[in-house]
């Protein structure tokens, strides 16, 4: 078994991204391809998760388009992801924050850590 990790992540480029984790705000600036052409969108929400490790760890991002919650999930080793910067660094008690689905309003706020200065002020 050892072994199988070990060429794993000799294949896999690793991304120099911030450390970051659930109930953090984040910005992904992902990398799309349309026909010859490529640009950078931007997708801003709350880190729900983080899963797995080594080269198959991924994370899920929500976010509130309108009144619809649109999550996504992504590979934290994808060649697709340009940047990742933190907005601001929750403080949640749970590794993974599915009650956060449910939550609309002023229940769907996550208190913010103290003594985190962000990258983009």
């Amino acid at each position: 078994m050892d072994l199988v990790k070990q060429i794993e992540n000799e294949l896999v480029e690793s991304n120099n991204l911030p450390k970051f984790g659930a109930g953090d705000t984040v910005i992904l600036s992902y990398k799309i391809k349309e026909g010859n052409k490529e640009r950078i969108q931007q997708f801003q929400g709350v880190v729900i998760q983080r899963r797995g490790s080594g080269a198959t760890e991924t994370f899920t991002i929500r976010k509130m388009s309108g009144n619809i919650g649109v999550e996504r999930i992504i590979p934290v080793n994808s060649p697709f992801i340009d940047s990742i910067s933190i907005i601001k660094r929750g403080s949640v008690r749970r590794a993974r924050i599915f009650y956060f689905r449910e939550r609309t309003g002023k229940s769907a706020r996550i208190r913010e850590k103290k003594n985190f200065t962000s990258a983009t002020k």
